[in-house]
């Protein structure tokens, strides 16, 4: 139960990605798939080879970035459907993930890594490493929170919420794009890059159908607890990836194989969309949801930005 809570804790970096893609900017990104795996796939290597934990890892990050500027590129200058640019770039990024890895599967075991110390002082699988976890969770919660908040957030919300208006304000609303892209990829893999460390090995599959758990964990997230306000809403993404992570420890508790996870997710997801329009559903968290959408900006506060 306590590996499902450190499982969750380190998806929800990459589920913060997919907060950015899909609540922030409403595209619905597809790269997540490859871009995950790339992550793992530049940081086994780049360790494997020599290379610091700390600087593989950071390695992972830009990689992912430039698979989201790739697809940002692709949709806002190459004028292809959002949906399928995110495909064109995740089927792409299949055959560069093996050429990184130069086969399937690197595995990381007696190698040093980030979660190395976790690992050698006992901590993996009881409360410090959870207490880690959580803390490096809260850090990129609050990095993301305070730049919404700047005047180049703002205008990214505002591309996500009204892409015509924040236009006619003279911001380039394909910059952030290609920028929102590269930022939630960017998540992403250096999600993909702690996986790998925490579990000891890089699988070329190990992204697949990952979308569907950061959407799960997203709608999950946001579902059962608050989107009035940016901050609640990015820490709920966070519980609702662990949410998600203490769901597939009891299905396959229950008696549920592995192969079964995937249909789990999405019924998962399903669940999570129809709960909200059950009345008494939100009767039950209309205390501490509130009535009042996210908080957007305002078109005074985008001419004053622009």
């Amino acid at each position: 139960m306590i590996t499902a809570v450190e499982l969750g804790l380190i998806y929800a970096i990459m589920a913060l990605g997919v907060y950015l893609t899909f609540r922030i900017l409403n595209f619905p990104d597809l790269t997540v798939d490859g871009s995950f795996t790339t992550g793992a796939a530049v940081a086994s290597v780049s360790i494997v080879n020599g290379v610091n934990p700390w600087l593989a890892t950071a390695l992972a990050f830009f990689a992912g970035m430039i698979a989201g500027v790739i697809t940002g590129l692709l949709h806002t200058k190459g004028k292809i459907d959002g949906l399928l640019a995110g495909i064109l770039t995740m089927i792409a990024l299949y055959s560069i993930n093996l050429r990184i890895m130069g086969k399937a599967n690197v595995p990381l075991l007696g190698e040093d890594t980030l979660i190395s110390p976790l690992r050698q002082a006992g901590w993996l699988g009881s409360g410090p490493a959870i207490g880690v976890l959580f803390l490096v969770c809260l850090i990129f919660v609050a990095i993301i929170v305070w730049f919404l908040h700047t005047e180049v957030g703002m205008a990214m919300r505002a591309t996500g919420d009204n892409e015509q208006m924040i236009r006619s304000f003279g911001v380039s609303t394909d910059n952030q794009k290609i920028l929102g892209l590269a930022l939630s990829n960017g998540l992403v893999g250096l999600s993909g890059a702690l996986i790998a460390q925490y579990q000891g090995f890089a699988d070329v599959g190990m992204g697949i159908g990952l979308i569907l758990i950061g959407l799960a964990s997203v709608i999950v997230g946001q579902a059962i607890f608050t989107q009035r306000y940016i901050w609640l809403a990015a820490l709920a993404v966070v519980l609702g990836a662990v949410i998600y992570r203490l769901v597939i420890q009891f299905a396959l508790m229950a008696g549920l194989e592995v192969n079964d996870m995937k249909l789990i997710s999405a019924i998962l997801v399903v669940v999570a969309l129809l709960l909200p329009r059950w009345k008494g559903f939100q009767k039950m968290v209309k205390s501490f949801k509130g009535n009042k959408p996210q908080d957007t900006p305002t078109k005074e506060e985008v001419s004053s930005n622009a």
